[in-house]
Order: C-alpha cells, then sequence, then structure tokens
C-alpha cells in the first residue's frame, strides 16, 4: 500500500473519520486505533514482517525500561549492547548477509581459494533501515539520560510503526516524536488544510516529475552502451531530478498526512538543489538520516578525532558519508557514493568553510551570478555521482562514464523527445515553484496568497497536470528498497 495508490486513499479516508469523530476523546482508543491501522498498513505488503517488527518493538520497549532502572553500569550497557547487538545485526542479516558472503568468496577467489559458502533467498523488511534507527537512537538517549523511557507499551509501538513515515522516514527521535503520542492531540483546520497542500505537491512531483522521468532514465541506464553521450548527460541529468521528486515527494507526503492526523514529524528536504556547496547540500538532504549520523557517528567520532586536527576532521567525515552510503544497501557502489561524497568535504574543511551558511539571493529574488555558479557546480558533482548510485556495480558505472566523457556527447540525443520535454517542463515548474518557497516548509505554501480564486487556480492547475501527465502505474517509492 503506497501514498499514490487507490487503496491508500480508501485506507486514509475511512482511518481519519473514525480516528477524529469517533476516537477523538479518548487518547487511549486514539492511540489504540493508530497502532493497528499502521499494522494494517504494514501488513499490507508483506504480512510475515509484521510479527518481525513487532518482536522488535516488544523487545526494545522492555529494553529502554530496565536500562533507565537499572543502577548498575555494567547492566546498563549489557541491556543497552542487546539492543544495539539485535538492531544492528537484523541489518546485516537481512540487508548485508548476502553481500557479506559474495564480497568475501570473491577476496578468496583472487588468490585462487575457493570457498564453499552459499547466499540466502533473503526478503528484506520494508522500512528496516528507518525503524532500526529510531531503536537504536531510543536505547543510546536512555542510556545518556537524554530522554525517559515510555512506561506505555502502545505509545512506543506506535513511535516505532507510525504508518506515514514507516516505510521510508523521516527518522523521528524519540524526544520529539514520543510526547505528541502521550498528550491529547486537537484537529487544527489551518494546518489540516497547509497538510493537504503539502500532500498535493508531494503527489505531483512523484506522479507527474519522478514517473515521468523514470520512463527515460530507465531506458538510457539500461541501454547506455548503445547510446550517445548526449542521452547519457540526459539520464544523469534526469534521474538526479527523479530521485529527488520521488523522495521529497514522499516525505512531503509523509508530513502532510502527519499533520492531518495531529502530528509534526521532521522535514526531510530543504530545497537541497539551491545550495552552493556540498556541506550545505547535506544538510538540505536526507535531512533526519543526516542528524541522525551526525549525533550518533560523526559527533563521536570528531571528538575521537581531536587531537589529530583537520586530518581527524576528515577522517571523521569520510567515515560517516561512508556509513550513510552503506545504509542505503548491500552494493559496492553505495559505499563509493558514500566515500566521495566524504572526500567532498576535503577542499571545505581545508579553507574553514564547511560550517558557513550563507542564504542564496537573501531578501532578493534573483540569485548573483556567484551564486549560480555555485549551485550549479554543486549540482554538477551531485548529478555525475549519483550515476554510481543508479549502476547495477561499480564497473557499469565507471563504463557508462566512459561513454559519457567522449565525443558522442555533441550528436542528437537518441531518446524519446515527447517524454523528455514532459519531464523537461516540470522540472522546470517544480524548480521555479520551490525557488518561490525556499524559505518556508515546503513547495506549496500559498498562505500569502490572499485571492481564493487564485488559490484554487494553482489547486486545479496541479491537478490537471496530474490527469493529464501524470502517471500512476509505477507506484513504488525509490526508498522502499532502503
Amino acid at each position: 500500500m503506497v501514498f499514490n495508490s487507490q487503496t491508500f486513499f480508501l485506507f486514509f479516508t475511512l482511518f481519519f473519520v473514525v480516528y477524529w469523530f469517533i476516537c477523538n476523546r479518548n487518547l487511549k482508543l486514539q492511540n489504540g486505533l493508530l497502532l493497528i491501522g499502521s499494522y494494517v498498513f504494514y501488513a499490507w505488503s508483506d504480512w510475515r514482517f509484521l510479527f518481525f517488527l513487532i518482536g522488535v518493538s516488544l523487545l526494545n520497549f522492555f529494553l529502554g525500561i530496565y536500562i533507565e532502572k537499572s543502577t548498575s553500569e555494567k547492566t546498563k550497557k549489557f541491556l543497552l549492547y542487546i539492543g544495539l547487538i539485535q538492531g544492528i545485526g537484523g541489518l546485516a542479516f537481512f540487508k548485508y548477509y548476502n553481500f557479506f558472503i559474495t564480497s568475501f568468496k570473491d577476496a578468496f577467489a583472487t588468490v585462487n581459494i575457493s570457498l564453499n559458502l552459499s547466499t540466502l533467498n533473503i526478503i528484506i523488511p520494508l522500512g528496516i533501515s528507518f525503524f532500526t534507527f529510531r531503536t537504536i537512537s531510543y536505547l543510546l538517549d536512555i542510556d545518556k539520560g537524554k530522554i525517559k523511557a515510555t512506561q506505555d507499551w502502545i505509545v512506543f509501538f506506535n513511535y516505532l510503526s507510525f504508518f506515514p513515515s514507516l516505510l521510508s522516514g523521516p527518522i523521528d527521535k524519540a524526544k520529539m516524536f514520543i510526547p505528541q503520542l502521550e498528550r491529547n492531540r486537537i484537529f487544527e483546520h489551518n494546518q489540516a488544510i497547509d497538510g493537504m497542500r503539502q500532500i498535493l505537491w508531494g503527489l505531483f512531483k512523484k506522479v507527474v516529475v519522478a514517473n515521468n522521468c523514470a520512463i527515460i532514465t530507465t531506458e538510457i541506464f539500461k541501454n547506455y552502451q548503445d547510446l550517445p553521450a548526449s542521452s547519457l548527460l540526459i539520464g544523469a541529468f534526469l534521474y538526479t531530478i527523479q530521485i529527488y521528486a520521488d523522495f521529497s515527494g514522499y516525505s512531503d507526503m509523509a508530513i502532510g498526512f502527519s499533520r492531518l492526523l495531529g502530528f509534526s514529524i521532521t522535514k526531510n528536504f530543504d530545497f537541497p538543489f539551491f545550495s552552493q556547496n556540498i556541506a550545505e547540500y547535506w544538510r538540505k538532504w536526507h535531512i533526519s538520516l543526516t542528524a541522525w549520523l551526525t549525533e550518533y557517528v560523526f559527533t563521536p567520532l570528531s571528538i575521537a578525532f581531536r587531537d589529530y586536527g583537520n586530518n581527524g576532521l576528515i577522517a571523521a567525515i569520510v567515515i560517516n558519508f561512508t556509513i550513510i552510503g552503506i545504509w542505503h544497501g548491500a552494493n559496492w557502489t553505495y559505499v563509493l557514493f558514500g566515500f566521495l561524497h566524504g572526500c567532498y568535504f576535503i577542499p571545505l574543511i581545508l579553507k574553514g568553510t564547511m560550517n558557513k551558511k550563507k542564504k542564496i539571493a537573501k531578501d532578493k529574488f534573483f540569485p548573483t551570478f556567484l551564486e549560480i555558479f555555485n549551485v550549479l557546480k554543486t549540482f554538477t558533482l551531485v548529478m555525475l555521482t549519483f550515476i554510481i548510485f543508479k549502476a547495477d556495480n561499480i564497473t557499469k558505472a565507471f563504463d557508462f562514464y566512459r561513454h559519457l566523457f567522449s565525443a558522442t556527447l555533441f550528436k542528437m540525443p537518441e531518446v524519446d523527445f515527447s517524454v523528455v520535454l514532459i519531464s523537461f517542463f516540470f522540472t522546470i515548474v517544480m524548480l521555479v515553484v520551490e525557488w518561490m518557497n525556499r524559505e518556508t516548509e515546503h513547495g506549496l505554501v500559498i498562505n500569502k496568497i490572499k485571492s481564493v480564486y487564485v488559490r484554487w487556480i494553482i489547486y486545479f492547475a496541479i491537478i490537471v497536470s496530474m490527469l493529464f501527465f501524470g502517471i500512476f502505474t509505477d507506484n513504488q517509492f525509490i526508498y522502499f528498497k532502503f
């Protein structure tokens, strides 16, 4: 069940009515319904993994309580390690077991040693990367005394399984989300209306922008060896747009549906394509993951390496971003993707500009030529690195580069120009609208437009574009596989 499906629309409509009109006067009843709804939503994809999610929730619920209650530091650490081993071990088994086995066999094969090790036919539970990071941060924060363990199992189970953000985030921290589950929620009309705008904008980005781009990028990356470099450049550009529109579209919808239920969850994108350097880009791209790893990986590493000056900071950054790459899945392409992004920080660290923040076009509508140059430079770097992210393996990624940087770059592209024009047109529409709203919470904040008629013309234009140009057959979101 995905957000851009009729099934989810019917599910959410029914859920919304019961949630606000029947259960709204009783918090426990409302939380109970939320948990049931989340489990139905999750089980719709594969009911077998619902038991795994419940088991993870049960274990970490009791671990949190006993870590807080324990007066022995050794016992606390022992319980914490149980939770960390379960979380990291679950990820290692489901996402990386076959990767480890294959890499291990290949390493020994290079010295003519054949190992009799078999891979397994493992199905990865949807959302495991996201709810596992929630359990890890929850236990670490309790151990450090940052939060109190919740005594209400329904609250904790909801924290891990909240259906708007269960499958692809954002990764909410317990200290931000659990208090919202523990207090009465009131339906706020203005928040709900703005949430619906954000859902509409997210749906537009997914079905119109991302899905049209996907038609082109799928064919180009599949047949790149037989196409001119000009086609490959279009493919690389549109894939960068596709993954942004797809993932930020999901995040917009997740936030919007959450707001309709009275929750405020983590903002996951802050218009990253307007960034002037790679550090700013990562402060605006997949914000919840970046913030999570900054707090629990980069900060401890930077403290441990502080005696080594810039070299220590570079090491901490590169390790942190390599982990970001590995988080995405079991492929050396993701490892290299993360490693390269870490390396891109090195010039900023050496110049001392990594943490400098400067708003683009501050108090102006148009950016300066230097700002435009910096934005294009950052986007190009990101676009070229996404080729590795998209490729099936590193060999194909470098082969793609070899074909891309060739004389055929100046040949006429071999693409479906009608779909390319649709993709480029709506990409421009998306970027212009988001540029106009770059200092707001999302791309369709139109509160300042006083005319109701103008607002409805905008809504109508978006809906019509989805009806005529939207592609609803490809319902899957890219980040579901992560």
